[in-house]
């Protein structure tokens, strides 16, 4: 079971290193220690809030700022974790804790498409492996990014602050391909958080695009669902 979780991360893990790699070099760029950089990733473990987390201390973001945000953008986390563990059943409380840590996207797309493992014996081993796989992978990529931070010419490392942009991008056209008012919803977030950073602290400009952006998805999707 643990051979197959590794090796169902293993992709995971060839897509992770890079990211990883380019947040290490960023958050090194905007004034964070290696340490920090490393922990942030054993205990966050959230790409794309990482990715904004670092942004946002660049700009000199508050701290309360960073985690309303960060609590926002993870919000489908809650989501996924009952779809989860909904498919899950066959395994106990105690796999299934350790588990909820470890969910991403990516884990959880990986995961889920394996909901048989959970009522083999010893099912609970290839989530664990399929998991720690991609957690390890983000996190060694996270310090070695920090590491390379101070050799990489400032600019190549400022190049790769669109990893940042190409990220959003890439989790946001497979949305727009299956539903147009997807890519709406983004555009109304942008220009609200464009507006609103004349007013305000770019931190909470974004706080305020993600939150009056999500409330406008609700009629826009549930008019979808009514066609």
């Amino acid at each position: 079971m643990i051979q197959k979780g590794v090796a169902k991360g293993f992709p995971i893990m060839l897509g992770y290193l890079p990211i990883a790699i380019t947040y290490g070099v960023l958050g090194e760029q905007a004034g964070m220690s290696v340490t920090e950089i490393t922990l942030m990733s054993v205990m966050v473990f959230a790409g794309a809030s990482q990715f904004m987390g670092v942004n946002m201390i660049a700009l000199g973001t508050g701290a309360m700022e960073i985690i309303i945000a960060t609590f926002v953008l993870n919000f489908r986390h809650f989501v996924m974790s009952l779809s989860f563990m909904n498919r899950v059943r066959g395994i106990g409380l105690k796999w299934k804790v350790p588990l909820s840590f470890g969910l991403t996207d990516e884990t959880f797309a990986v995961a889920s498409l394996h909901p048989e493992k959970a009522k083999e014996e010893n099912g609970g081993y290839f989530y664990a492996a399929l998991m720690l796989t991609a957690y390890s992978s983000w996190v060694i990529g996270s310090f070695l990014g920090g590491v390379l931070g101070d050799i990489v010419p400032s600019s190549l490392s400022q190049s790769m602050g669109i990893a940042l942009y190409a990220m959003f991008i890439g989790l946001l056209i497979p949305s727009v391909k299956k539903e147009w008012r997807v890519g709406l919803i983004a555009v109304f977030a942008m220009l609200i958080n464009y507006s609103a950073s004349f007013i305000m602290s770019q931190g909470w400009a974004i706080v305020l695009g993600t939150v009056l952006g999500g409330f406008i998805g609700i009629p826009l999707l549930k008019e979808d669902e009514k066609e």
